[in-house]
């Protein structure tokens, strides 16, 4: 049987929108086929959700998380096509796991697409200085420089950006590979589209707590 690498893994879950366990066990059934592993993909209903994203996602909830005590509370809005799907208990969960996750996790954008071109434009400046002080990289080129840049970058992402982010209930897998399981099962398409993040007394000089790692605590 062919090995079944990463980057065969993400390249199918980039052709088919299922996600990364999904992908790998397909291509573990068909042999490292391809093609066959995205006709498993399909015939399981895991293929369809990069079909969906041009639809329209008018309907929708907005869903709230308060922390015990008041210390951080979340507004989050999920949107969906209709609203017998948002009604659903199932889209109901997804919308309290992800306001958890944002209290735990504290994203800044939802997607790539809202940071600033200035604010990414910094971090890869001091990733690339980062880098070139790096004693290990004295000798290497300028293009070995911006992957080890790039790498640093998707760092960045894991940490800043909410749909990058590994879920906080199941590190296996990304918030956006969750929205896209949940797309796949609803046949709906499901996409996060703004959040709103409240830390009592942020911003004021006070004894600072690690709230994330608490809110996270209660999730295992």
């Amino acid at each position: 049987m062919a090995e079944i690498t990463a980057a065969a893994v993400k390249q199918l879950r980039e052709k088919t929108g299922a996600g990364m366990m999904e992908c790998k066990n397909a291509l573990v059934e068909s042999a490292g086929d391809e093609n066959k592993a995205i006709d498993i993909l399909r015939e399981r209903g895991l293929a369809s959700a990069k079909k969906r994203e041009g639809r329209i996602a008018a309907e929708g909830i907005v869903g709230s998380y308060i922390h015990m005590g008041g210390k951080v509370g979340v507004l989050v809005e999920l949107n969906c096509e209709t609203d017998f799907v948002a009604r659903g208990d199932e889209f109901q969960q997804l919308v309290k796991d992800i306001a958890m996750h944002i209290a735990a996790a504290e994203p800044r954008f939802v997607t790539r697409d809202e940071i600033p071109a200035p604010v990414l434009e910094k971090e890869r400046d001091i990733a690339r200085a980062q880098a070139k002080n790096d004693p290990k990289n004295a000798n290497k080129p300028d293009q070995v420089i911006e992957k080890i840049v790039e790498g640093r970058l998707n760092k960045f992402y894991e940490e800043s950006v909410l749909i990058d982010q590994p879920f906080v209930k199941d590190p296996a897998k990304t918030v956006g590979e969750l929205v896209t399981e949940k797309t796949a099962k609803t046949g709906e398409r499901i996409a996060i589209r703004r959040f709103t993040r409240y830390k009592m007394g942020e911003g004021l000089n006070k004894r600072g707590e690690d709230f994330g790692n608490e809110v996270a605590s209660l999730l295992t």
